[in-house]
């Protein structure tokens, strides 16, 4: 059994990541990243080759499509720059877990289409998995029932971003007004449609209210582990300070419950920086 965690970044001015490896540090820690910076461009296959080489080959990468494909061409007409991007992260091979479709808020579900439409064509060999923000989705169960039947056609997993401890607790400081006003307010979803689910989840950044929140997470983890599925879970906070240790304390949580479960590796140690 495996459990994938890990953070929205793999770099944090208060982490412990010395030198100019930041990656390679990072993956002592966790077995997994969310790869949001390919969703600004398309990166090159230098740039890519070196996240691989700071990785191991069990590590997963789910990568965020550019912003180009999913908003400003909302999936359509986007062969050529859909290559090209297959092409750029060829690099990580089996460190790819998924191709992560990100898509605004004004994808509705008239759009439904254009998403059907994109992943009927989408090169296979790759597995998608499509996070929605528009509350139809989340309100109206007959819209999430052809949502699922979508992503179903060609073996997609529906990403829910969790909000619901966020939100519990009122900002206390700037990041976490920062998140009221830019994460999505909707219902949380527990229910897996692969054999890879993938849940991000985001708390306050007090660590205990975010540690209390994840406790449903855990029983749907162990659930889906005892399913034979392979889950990966990101763990958020609005500054990530904590986000690090916060990963690893819930693949913890869970290897409580399923001691057979492999653990995480060992942090790489870091010297403190010396004057000489």
């Amino acid at each position: 059994m495996r459990l994938h965690v890990g953070c929205a970044q793999w770099t944090h001015a208060a982490w412990p990541q010395p030198g100019r490896e930041k990656l390679r540090a990072y993956a002592s820690w966790c077995n997994a990243v969310e790869s949001n910076t390919t969703f600004y461009g398309t990166p090159s296959q230098t740039t890519v080759a070196g996240w691989a080489a700071q990785t191991p080959p069990e590590f997963r990468f789910v990568v965020k499509l550019p912003q180009l494909i999913s908003h400003e061409r909302r999936l359509s007409g986007v062969e050529v720059e859909l290559r090209a991007f297959l092409s750029a992260i060829e690099p990580l091979a089996d460190r790819n877990h998924a191709l992560w479709i990100q898509l605004p808020a004004s994808f509705s579900p008239t759009d439904l289409g254009s998403l059907a439409a994109f992943l009927h064509q989408a090169p296979r060999g790759y597995r998608y998995a499509v996070e929605v923000r528009h509350p139809a989705f989340f309100d109206d169960p007959r819209t999430a029932e052809l949502l699922e039947r979508v992503l179903a056609r060609v073996d997609a997993e529906w990403v829910p971003f969790d909000t619901i401890t966020l939100f519990q607790h009122r900002p206390t400081s700037f990041a976490e007004r920062d998140a009221w006003m830019k994460k999505p307010r909707v219902v949380r979803r527990t229910r897996a449609l692969t054999a890879h689910p993938i849940v991000r989840y985001i708390g306050p950044d007090d660590v205990q209210q975010t540690v209390d929140g994840w406790a449903y997470l855990v029983d749907s983890v162990v659930n889906w582990l005892g399913e034979g599925r392979s889950p990966t879970v990101f763990l958020h906070t609005p500054d990530n300070v904590e986000a690090l240790g916060l990963a690893r304390r819930f693949h913890s949580d869970v290897r409580t419950r399923m001691p057979g479960l492999e653990p995480l590796p060992e942090p790489v140690e870091v010297e403190p920086p010396t004057l000489f």
